[in-house]
């Protein structure tokens, strides 16, 4: 299955006296590299999260957002009333008759130590199966986009495996009329450059200097070569084909580039190496677009 790398998803929901927000977003990458953007209390469910998202996405650079607002009583946290009474004590000692003008009740509330937030493991045990939940509502979401963007590339992939097929058939009708030109040119030469010494072309050196040119030329192989890995291009831009197809897509593209070559560096003929530019061309276009899909 084709799928593209860019697309967004987002999921919310407000359940057990808390409101729960995911955002996830994908671009290109040859591998998976999520970067993960969890408030502190709930930074110990990082490493499920990308656990989570590791399964549902093979490939891509993937940003999640988590946004998580607790209105249950749990969110508030506590003071520290011994650590307080120590801050004040200090103070008292130090010659400052109470708050005063001198020191604000916030000056020591800011202060290490004197507000406590001890929610965090509770808050986080809380969270865990609500924010996996839209986690995976989120990937989703972002997964249908990244289907329906998928749909549109594999289109435009199909396009540039016709025009391989086209040319590539017209490369093989031309094989054949390569060889008999280069003996009907063989022959000339021969008979021009014999004629002066009042002799004839001998029938079987005209033979073997043709097979020779044939075996020289001989690009069947890499036509046949060619031809299966466009086979094998079409079963992976299949919509049946359930696995994602873009890593094989890449490298496919790079031994399809690779016979393509060989092709125009075996072959003499002109209208074949147009041929084969049109084939590289195509296959470049491949290349190209085989990075945004999955």
């Amino acid at each position: 299955m084709i799928r593209s790398m860019t697309g967004f998803g987002a999921a919310s929901v407000e359940q057990d006296g808390a409101r729960c927000t995911v955002e996830v977003r994908s671009v290109n990458n040859r591998f998976f590299k999520a970067t993960l953007r969890l408030p502190g209390d709930l930074e110990s469910l990082e490493a499920d999260v990308e656990a989570l998202l590791m399964r549902r996405l093979s490939r891509g650079s993937v940003t999640l957002l988590v946004r998580w607002n607790d209105l249950a009583s749990r969110a508030t946290a506590r003071i520290n009333v011994a650590a307080l009474e120590a801050y004040a004590a200090q103070v008292r000692s130090a010659g400052i008759d109470g708050l005063g003008h001198e020191l604000r009740i916030s000056d020591l509330l800011g202060l290490p130590g004197v507000v406590v937030d001890d929610r965090a493991e509770g808050i986080a045990e809380v969270a865990r199966p609500i924010v996996l939940a839209q986690v995976d509502r989120a990937c989703d979401a972002l997964l249908e986009m990244r289907r329906r963007e998928g749909e549109a590339l594999r289109a435009l992939l199909a396009g540039f495996g016709d025009t391989i097929e086209a040319r590539l058939a017209e490369v093989r009708a031309r094989v054949p009329e390569v060889v008999g030109a280069y003996q009907d040119r063989l022959r000339q030469r021969l008979a021009a450059a014999l004629k002066e010494l009042g002799q004839s072309a001998n029938d079987a050196d005209v033979i073997r200097e043709v097979a020779i040119f044939a075996e020289r030329t001989d690009i069947a192989e890499e036509v046949a070569r060619l031809g299966g890995h466009l086979e094998q291009f079409r079963s992976l831009i299949d919509p049946a084909n359930p696995q994602p197809a873009g890593r094989t897509l890449d490298f496919l593209a790079q031994e399809m580039l690779r016979e393509a070559n060989t092709i125009a560096s075996k072959s003499g003929d002109v209208e074949i190496s147009r041929r084969v530019v049109e084939i590289k061309t195509a296959i470049d276009r491949i290349k190209e677009q085989a990075q945004n899909a999955e």
